[in-house]
């Protein structure tokens, strides 16, 4: 499908938004939740107009690197399980992020969530990591993790080529 963008939402939304005789921007300035999950997204694009979003569903997609969040100041939770992510990053400007899925990509190091001292949830089990590798943490996430988190899920990760 490609990236996530204002136009495709935008496509997703129009029904909802001619009930209400709604333009547009003003629908993506009001937004909190955003639902694309399983529709073959690869990317994000600039979302910066839905200021107010607090929930973004991105599970079961192709997306490889975590970007264009910046805006997201109000997000609290962040569903981008099951995509082909290998690393955690660009994650700094969301402070107020309590609940972040990222179960089932390729992340080898749990790292970049030093800022994120709201963060009471982490799940990041069954990474699909490369032969003898392990699941590392980087110092700096790992003491705001202790401080903040609640739960956080990590089971044994899978190997590839291994069931």
């Amino acid at each position: 499908m490609g990236k996530l963008t204002v136009d495709l939402i935008a496509k997703a939304s129009s029904n909802a938004r001619k009930k209400r005789d709604e333009s547009l921007n003003h629908y993506l300035k009001r937004l909190t939740h955003l639902y694309f999950a399983e529709k073959k997204i690869d990317g994000i694009d600039d979302l910066s107009q839905c200021r107010n979003l607090s929930v973004l569903y991105l599970y079961d997609n192709n997306i490889s690197q975590i970007t264009n969040l910046g805006f997201a100041t109000n997000l609290t939770h962040l569903y981008l399980q099951n995509n082909a992510i290998q690393k955690i990053e660009n994650l700094s400007m969301l402070t107020k992020l309590s609940k972040l899925y990222l179960g089932g990509n390729y992340i080898t190091v749990l790292e970049g969530l030093d800022k994120l001292d709201q963060l009471r949830e982490l799940h990041i089990e069954n990474q699909q990591l490369p032969p003898g590798e392990r699941l590392l943490f980087d110092p700096r996430s790992l003491a705001t993790l202790s401080v903040s988190i609640c739960l956080i899920l990590f089971f044994l990760s899978k190997v590839q080529g291994h069931a």
